[in-house]
């Protein structure tokens, strides 16, 4: 069973169209065009669609939300001072919309290209037409394809040939909402070529009710390394759903890692195809809910060619009457010998009313393969408290220590310091929250 309400977002869609007069250009006019007839086929996923089946998006569905324009992006959102301590070329985009007196240029390498992608020249939207949505697939994906269908402005970073970017490039989208539940579709593409190197910071925050349907794509060439990082910071009333989508080329190095912290709905997809022999991939994530948040992480990591590893370790910290939901699945083709692939999933419930669904998967097609996968829920262990209790610390000092001990193992592996300390302090500032709520109810 599919939920009805496609046709609020066909209208919309018309109404976007009609509005473009024109300027978008051929190639992403006959793209949008495509989509928005897959996701009309489609429609969107109810719970009895496997892959939804823990994630209930009726509410989603049936918000009426607004979509923005380029006028409701100015003067909107003043709180955007998000690592300013960051070295890093900054790009901003506020209901979807490049802002460029919140962008902050950076000293990049000749030839690195960090803009948006209403803001490009001529000579380079063949390239982009080429590349976009040729990766992450719209045609059994709703939520792709409406992204897709209303692709209209977004974030574009190229890094050429034997180019190593020294400092992050950071892409802040902020979404607002001006009186009604607004709208958008961020967009971001990658292109690392041959032998290059980059960090890329992916933030998403916002104030009040809102729906963020982002879509990013990286694509890592032979022999580049690419560090991603995602930052999910939404409000406490809004809705995010995002699909990654990335290529590695032959002795490639990706890591990815997703922070989800804010948002009352959250639905994460991780998809990473190892497709040229040797390549490397690291998935992480890291999810602290509390009240009745639900954030739901969907992984897949293809092994298509010989030699490849993968390390992948998801945690979460449950609190409050949240839910949580990991899905993992590394795939080894054929094709794929001599892999090497790790999983894990480990949940922490620190609220009776908190709920976890987990699922880590293998799925073998070769022979000579290591793969190994596991999943653990538990909630604080009783003798480590009693433990640091009994060295004169107090009940909630001690909770602390373990929750802390608990987060860093993943957070430490984020190497920009200053993002780093930030999400460590936001992380353990919500705990404090979430414990003090418990102790009072």
């Amino acid at each position: 069973m599919k939920f009805e309400g496609t046709h609020t977002y066909l209208s919309a869609f018309a109404r976007f169209e009609e509005s473009l007069n024109g300027r978008s250009g051929a190639p992403l006019h006959a793209l949008r065009r495509s989509a928005i007839g897959r996701f009309a086929e489609l429609g969107f996923p109810g719970t009895r669609d496997e892959a939804w089946f823990h994630t209930n998006v009726a509410p989603l569905v049936r918000t009426p939300f607004r979509t923005t324009t380029l006028e409701d992006a100015q003067g909107a959102w003043k709180s955007e001072q998000v690592f300013q301590d960051l070295t890093a070329t900054r790009l901003v985009f506020v209901n979807g919309f490049y802002s460029a007196e919140r962008s902050r240029a950076g000293s990049l390498p000749h030839g690195v290209r960090a803009c948006s992608l209403a803001g490009l020249k001529d000579s380079e939207a063949d390239w982009v037409a080429g590349n976009i949505a040729r990766h992450a697939a719209y045609d059994e994906h709703a939520f792709v394809a409406l992204n897709t269908a209303f692709l209209q402005d977004g974030a574009v970073i190229y890094v050429p040939r034997g180019t190593a970017v020294e400092t992050p490039i950071h892409v802040v989208f902020v979404s607002t909402a001006s009186g009604a539940p607004s709208i958008s579709h961020p967009r971001t593409l990658v292109l690392a070529e041959e032998n290059s190197q980059v960090t890329i910071i992916e933030s998403y925050t916002g104030d009040g009710a809102y729906f963020t349907n982002a879509v990013t794509e990286v694509i890592a060439n032979d022999s580049a390394k690419v560090d991603h990082y995602k930052l999910e910071l939404e409000s406490p009333e809004a809705f995010h759903i995002a699909t990654m989508q990335s290529r590695q080329g032959a002795h490639s190095d990706l890591s990815t890692h997703a922070i989800s912290i804010g948002g009352k709905l959250v639905r994460n997809e991780v998809n990473a195809l190892l497709a040229g022999e040797a390549g490397e991939a690291t998935v992480n994530g890291f999810y602290l809910t509390d009240c009745e948040q639900h954030i739901d992480n969907h992984t897949l990591i293809e092994h298509a060619e010989p030699n490849c590893n993968s390390h992948e370790l998801y945690k979460g910290i449950l609190g409050g009457r949240s839910s949580g939901v990991f899905r993992g699945k590394i795939h080894v083709h054929r094709k794929a010998q001599e892999t090497d692939a790790y999983q894990s999933n480990q949940s922490l419930l620190i609220s009776e009313g908190a709920d976890i669904n987990t699922k880590p998967q293998l799925e073998i097609y070769a022979d000579q393969v290591k793969c190994s996968h596991g999943a653990t829920i538990g909630q604080l262990d009783e003798n480590a408290v009693f433990y640091l209790r009994s060295r004169g610390l107090s009940q909630a000092t001690a909770q602390r220590i373990l929750v802390h001990a608990f987060a860093v193992d993943i957070l430490n592996r984020i190497k920009p310091e200053s993002v780093r300390n930030y999400l460590e302090r936001i992380v353990m500032d919500k705990f404090d929250q979430v414990r003090d709520a418990r102790n009072a109810s």
